[in-house]
């Protein structure tokens, strides 16, 4: 078995410039490129050119069909990394059935709180059937119990079933494709108690993909995606998944699950296959580093990823510079970093940064910014520096406002909360009018909940509105002073820090939860001093320091760090009473 090839000969190259996913797919299954899905140890185990993904999913599409299901239904679908979970989301894009792709257990807390988790989901989306993998079925059934569905299984079991019809009942119509109806549901990272669903229609997702392609990473035909990302996320689905395809551009997929374990599997992959493109938050250029401090680097060749892309979270300065340096050996250059921004609400992207521009930055006086609300440039003697990446200008076609609290629009350099307006907007959150009325206005503006600033028409992020955290009319970016401890504190790592403030009834105090790997009581002693010393001198704050066993912290379906469920924790006494944390320690 062989991966399929980067090269598409005899079919000319297209840009996403099709009505649907279901016309991008007839296309692309024209040509040799498709999707190929490794093991954790780098092994190829599946190869899938579209042309059989086609087939496939177009015989999977007459099951469900024959099933009962009908137009507009929806089907929920574990999001392996997989050829099942591919061929299950294009099954629907043919019978006109709407994909909602669900997190794999990797991301959550242990098995009884994944299970409610995607319950909750499967009620939220009202999915008739619920696909999985095999090795999840008894997760799967639990989760189910007591659930009005028509279908809950693997494929393998919609097959068997399909196998013992009539060779009447063999012959459904399929559904006419049409651009305004939805395409795929998606559930975004945050959704906890109460799970909402962005609402993504075929003409949205075909208009993100066509700017993203043609005007953002500017694709070329001969282009190669290697990805590890989930494809519960929208960076994962739309951005190494549904975009590719709709290029006819060959993927090769890591496991999620693995990568953390195996971080050097996602760049030999590159190396092996001459992959061009490939994205990840921060941490996984930090992990790679790690990983390669004591391994010998001689046969990897990274000379061919032209667009290494960072999004999913805040973008860390340091951790590209450590990159770029360790692995400049290996043929990597700097100016392959591709900062961009964007959300589930918007398709996936918003904007990119130029190709080839590297990661360019703004050095900003951060204590000025707190206090004015505006990004004021730092000069050689500013001790309260720092760097924001420049995450380019809106896509074509699709508008940005930095407006204040009072919804006035703001000049460059002016801080305040982002709105975009533009084709790729989501319809609604699914059958959810008041919490899209809450975001959306009817014009057409999403407010995005982050805050930023333009500076020269590019997009500059600061950090999440819900995030923000204001003490004495100073704006203080959470992510600010849990970066000052992981790169300052011997043995704290990305990650090891959540930051956030709780109001005792007098006013809000900073709480610091911070992942601890010593014993005894002198050293954990000494490193809430040595914390709390570092926040007063470096950002003048007082926080109290709550040290909680590694692994502790909370993580989005994505795996972000959830400040919001870092905070939940805490206020429910998982740590003891908040008040028993000293913010003079």
């Amino acid at each position: 078995m062989t991966p399929t090839p980067s090269d598409n000969p005899g079919l000319p190259f297209r840009l996403a410039d099709f009505p649907t996913l279901v016309e991008a797919l007839d296309y692309a299954a024209r040509g040799v490129t498709g999707f190929n899905f490794y093991t954790g140890r780098g092994e190829l185990s599946e190869a899938l050119p579209y042309r059989t993904l086609r087939e496939q999913a177009l015989e999977i599409a007459g099951q469900l069909l024959r099933r009962g299901f009908a137009a507009g239904d929806r089907i929920a679908l574990l999001a392996e990394t997989d050829g099942d979970f591919v061929r299950g989301f294009f099954a629907c894009q043919y019978a006109g059935l709407i994909p909602t792709p669900l997190p794999l257990p990797a991301a959550f807390g242990g098995r009884p709180h994944y299970i409610a988790h995607i319950r909750r989901m499967i009620e939220g989306s009202g999915a008739r059937a619920v696909f999985g993998p095999a090795a999840l079925a008894p997760w799967l059934a639990e989760a189910v119990a007591g659930l009005d569905l028509d279908f809950a299984g693997t494929l393998a079991d919609l097959g068997a079933w399909a196998a013992t019809l009539a060779p009447a009942q063999h012959a459904p119509a399929f559904p006419t494709p049409d651009p305004d109806q939805l395409s795929y549901i998606q559930f975004s990272s945050g959704s906890t108690r109460a799970p909402i669903g962005v609402a993504v229609t075929q003409r949205a997702f075909m208009a993100n993909a066509h700017a993203s392609s043609q005007d953002g990473l500017c694709l070329r035909a001969g282009d190669r995606g290697v990805s590890w990302l989930p494809l519960y996320h929208d960076m994962g689905l739309v951005g190494f998944l549904l975009t590719p395809l709709t290029c006819q551009i060959s993927v090769d997929l890591l496991p999620t699950s693995e990568f953390v374990r195996r971080p050097m599997v996602w760049l030999d992959l590159i190396s092996r296959n001459g992959g061009t493109l490939s994205y990840t938050p921060s941490f996984g250029f930090e992990l790679c580093v790690r990983r390669a401090r004591t391994m010998s680097l001689d046969h990897l060749s990274l000379g061919s990823w032209r667009a290494a892309g960072i999004g999913g979270d805040m973008i860390r300065p340091d951790a590209l510079d450590s990159f770029a340096e360790r692995f400049a050996v290996c043929g990597f250059r700097s100016s392959a970093f591709t900062p961009s921004y964007g959300m589930a609400e918007a398709t996936l992207a918003l904007s990119f940064a130029k190709p080839g521009a590297g990661a360019r930055r703004d050095a900003i006086d951060i204590e000025q910014m707190e206090r004015d609300h505006i990004a004021v440039p730092a000069h050689e003697n500013t001790v309260t520096r720092r760097d924001f990446v420049l995450c380019g200008p809106i896509l074509p076609g699709h508008e940005i406002e930095i407006r204040d609290e009072n919804g006035k629009v703001q000049p460059e350099r002016h801080v305040g909360r982002i709105f975009v307006r533009g084709p790729s907007i989501m319809k609604e959150y699914f059958q959810h009018p008041e919490e899209t009325a809450a975001v959306l206005s009817a014009d057409g503006w999403l407010d995005t909940g982050d805050i930023g600033y333009l500076l020269h028409g590019e997009i500059v992020i600061t950090g999440r509105a819900k995030d923000l955290i204001i003490i004495n009319g100073r704006n203080i970016w959470p992510q600010d002073l849990e970066w000052t401890l992981e790169d300052s504190i011997a043995g704290l790592r990305s990650g090891d820090v959540a930051v956030f403030s709780l109001d005792n009834g007098h006013g809000e105090n900073i709480y610091a939860l911070v992942h601890c790997r010593v014993q005894g009581e002198d050293e954990r002693q000494h490193l809430k001093t040595e914390i709390s010393g570092l926040l007063r001198a470096r950002h003048g704050v007082e926080a109290g320091i709550v040290l909680v066993p590694p692994h502790t912290l909370p993580k989005t379906s994505s795996g972000k760090l959830s400040r919001a469920g870092a905070k939940t924790l805490l206020k429910s006494g998982a740590f003891g009473e908040p008040e028993a944390y000293s913010l003079a320690v």
